[in-house]
């Protein structure tokens, strides 16, 4: 690999983990990169999801210390997103996951007014022990947004963060959750993408060191910075997801 293609991912792989880390959106920059290297549209998908993985758990692991995360939830939540992305990956091998664009760009639109509008929306944390409907809501939030991060993917993050925002968690708790369930979907992706030999490990491992560093970084922002850094950020990064899908979907 020449040196300048080696800077490009490290760097781009440093921006995307970055905002990954704190509202979700990084395969905006991460997969374009990749596809930018040359790589086939297949190996593109499973090298980001085995970096991305380096990126999450280093994301998952600055939550977890700062105590901001609800362990007792994750840890009936995480395998269900761990089979939900699996049984994504093994059906988009089948289906042509491209039909659920519109759907997304629709939802994503819906979330992003709706974050316009309520401004107080995330500051303060209601929920409590998360138990019965609540807890029901988690389990099918983590098995949905699971399938989806294997199955198609942009945006994820996002919808991670505005749907435990909505069950009753500020953007903070939200945002440390999501990054579990976030890790988890991303290690089933990567571990079935490399079984299937989709992984280009020369570029996946430079770009992956990278993104740890930058999830460490955009963690500890988000952590120290709060609402006032993460709100603005969920809602620029959703607008920019919309566009993103917009141009896609419109060649």
């Amino acid at each position: 690999m020449e040196i300048e293609m080696l800077l490009f991912l490290i760097v781009s792989g440093f921006v995307a983990a970055f905002i990954d880390a704190s509202v979700g959106g990084g395969g905006m920059i991460s997969i374009p990169a990749l596809m930018w290297a040359g790589l086939p549209p297949v190996s593109v998908l499973g090298t980001n999801k085995v970096a991305a993985v380096m990126g999450a758990i280093s994301s998952f692991i600055t939550f977890i210390r700062s105590g901001k995360m609800d362990v007792a939830l994750v840890k009936k939540l995480f395998p269900i997103s761990l089979i939900g992305s699996f049984i994504g990956v093994v059906l988009v091998q089948q289906i042509d996951s491209a039909f659920l664009r519109p759907l997304i760009i629709v939802m994503l639109i819906l979330v992003f007014i709706y974050s316009l509008l309520k401004k107080d929306w995330g500051r303060d944390s209601v929920a409590q022990e998360i138990t019965g409907k609540k807890l029901v809501l988690c389990m099918l939030l983590s098995l949905t947004l699971g399938f989806y991060d294997g199955f198609f993917g942009p945006g994820t993050g996002s919808f991670l963060l505005f749907g435990f925002i909505w069950i009753g968690f500020d953007f903070i708790g939200a945002t440390a959750n999501a990054k579990a369930l976030n890790f988890a979907s991303n290690l089933a992706a990567a571990i079935l993408f490399s079984y299937m030999g989709a992984v280009d490990f020369s570029y996946a491992i430079p770009m992956g060191l990278s993104m740890i560093a930058g999830a460490i970084a955009g963690s500890k922002m988000a952590l120290s910075k709060g609402v006032t850094y993460i709100r603005p950020m969920f809602i620029i990064v959703t607008a920019v997801l919309i566009g993103k899908q917009l141009m896609t979907m419109l060649g």
